[in-house]
């Protein structure tokens, strides 16, 4: 083997490696976020103290509040799994952009003002996987094998 194609391996060693690594990052990252973000949407339906704290839920069957937190939940439990994953992200991106825009925005301009930083990141964190998808490591990636 010559000098060159022994940089040539090692170089797509490295790539592979790095790719590895970026995979499980990106595996961890929607874990987490779509983790967190479901028990919000669990918060919403009464679980987990409940929206004030007491248990309290937001009323059966109305909008946007109950269904909002039904998409919360479901498509948190779509992106953790990597099933769905881009489309889901994509409406949990939509959802949080209108919960800021409708809720949060009215009440002062800036997030650090009317409270709306989480639906903002939210916002940002799901659109960045609706475009990214879900990694390497997920239960649809596990079926088909």
């Amino acid at each position: 083997m010559t000098t060159t194609d022994t940089r040539r391996a090692a170089t797509r060693t490295t790539a592979a490696i790095a790719t590895q690594r970026n995979d499980l990052v990106l595996a961890a990252f929607r874990v987490v976020v779509s983790f967190l973000f479901g028990l919000h949407g669990l918060q919403g339906l009464g679980f987990l103290g409940g929206v004030d704290g007491q248990g309290g839920a937001v009323p059966f069957g109305s909008w946007p509040g109950w269904y909002g937190s039904v998409i919360e939940l479901v498509g948190a439990a779509l992106v953790l799994l990597g099933l769905a994953a881009r489309p889901a992200a994509l409406v949990l991106s939509g959802a949080m952009a209108y919960a800021y825009f409708t809720v949060h925005q009215p009440a002062a301009l800036l997030p650090m003002h009317n409270t709306g930083e989480l639906a903002a990141v939210y916002s940002w964190v799901f659109l960045l996987l609706a475009v990214l998808g879900p990694g390497a490591f997920t239960v649809r990636r596990a079926l088909r094998r």
